[in-house]
């Protein structure tokens, strides 16, 4: 358990002390956006591209692990869609958005820090992967499931083009692309171009991290209204999640690495994304903001015991 919580505890310890730093400080959420920006599109871009790029292609063009891994998400994903159908009274945009709190990792930002210190530095390249497919999966749900609902996003064309738009111009979307295609025509980039990534990759880990922090500590406090929902949305989040890509992604006999990178990634808090889009479409709003509040809280503790269980063989 020693070994776990050396390193946990810096990970987690990190996006304490950019909470800590929220609160005492107290500046506006303004005040995070070049440091965002810098995460956004260089560091973690950078270390995408590195690390696929060392990566051998026959790897990276894994089929079966990128199903079980999308099929996994998305199993979740509808699961609380259908019960949020009977809980909200069949309102499909508030099904999607409390669909989303349960299904939705931070694997973005939280990701790349945890999977590195967890498993070393191979473990972002099915990081890399996940956050691509997985993100393309909702970033193609959300706005249909949203136009059925009723919200105003425009004709099928104008919703299918923003559609095409955010997946192919997401910084750490490209960033995959490219590096795997520096792997498959076997391209090293020039030295000092590499060095410059180098920096920008070891930039990426603490600064996420510290982000996500200041991220949570600007989050309002969750009412005791909302603890039944948090419950049912963290449940599936944070237990169901990664207790079903165990299952799946151990049927197409992964790589034990990948896989284990496949549990830790479902066990992630809900991203930050969720509260984004509930504010986007003016719905669920402070309930995404607890559900991010309360999850990256928790998830202290159950990641920890997930990194314990694969520590000792359970997992």
């Amino acid at each position: 358990m020693r070994e776990v919580l050396s390193l946990t505890v810096p990970f987690f310890g990190l996006i304490f002390l950019g909470f800590v730093a929220g609160r005492i400080v107290r500046r506006p959420a303004s005040g995070l956006e070049w440091l965002n920006i810098f995460i956004l599109y260089l560091a973690l871009p950078a270390l995408f591209f590195q690390l696929l790029a060392e990566t051998p292609f026959e790897e990276l063009s894994n089929i079966a692990f990128i199903v079980a891994v999308v099929v996994t998400t998305l199993t979740i994903f509808v699961a609380g869609f259908l019960i949020a159908l009977v809980r909200t009274g069949r309102d499909v945009e508030l099904a999607t958005l409390h669909a989303l709190a349960g299904s939705y990792s931070n694997n973005g930002y939280l990701g790349p820090g945890l999977a590195i210190t967890a498993l070393g530095a191979p473990a972002a390249v099915p990081v890399a992967l996940i956050f691509a497919f997985e993100n393309t999966m909702f970033f193609i749900l959300t706005p249909v499931l949203m136009a059925i609902g009723g919200a105003k996003t425009g004709t099928p064309m104008v919703t299918a083009w923003r559609i095409l738009v955010r997946i192919f111009t997401h910084p750490f979307i490209l960033a995959t692309i490219a590096g795997a295609l520096a792997a498959a025509f076997a391209w090293e980039p020039p030295v000092m171009v590499d060095r410059l990534l180098t920096m920008l990759r070891g930039a990426a880990a603490p600064c996420a991290l510290f982000a996500m922090g200041v991220t949570v500590a600007l989050q309002r406090p969750p009412t005791r209204e909302v603890v039944g929902d948090l419950t049912l949305f963290l449940s599936f989040k944070l237990l169901l999640h990664p207790m079903l890509a165990f299952v799946l992604v151990g049927m197409v006999h992964a790589d034990p690495l990948w896989r284990t990178t496949a549990v830790l990634m479902a066990a992630l808090p809900p991203a930050t994304n969720v509260f984004v889009l509930a504010t986007q479409y003016g719905r669920f709003v402070e309930g995404a903001s607890n559900v991010v509040l309360v999850g990256t809280a928790v998830s202290a503790v159950t990641v920890t015991a997930i990194l314990y269980a694969i520590s000792s063989g359970l997992l």
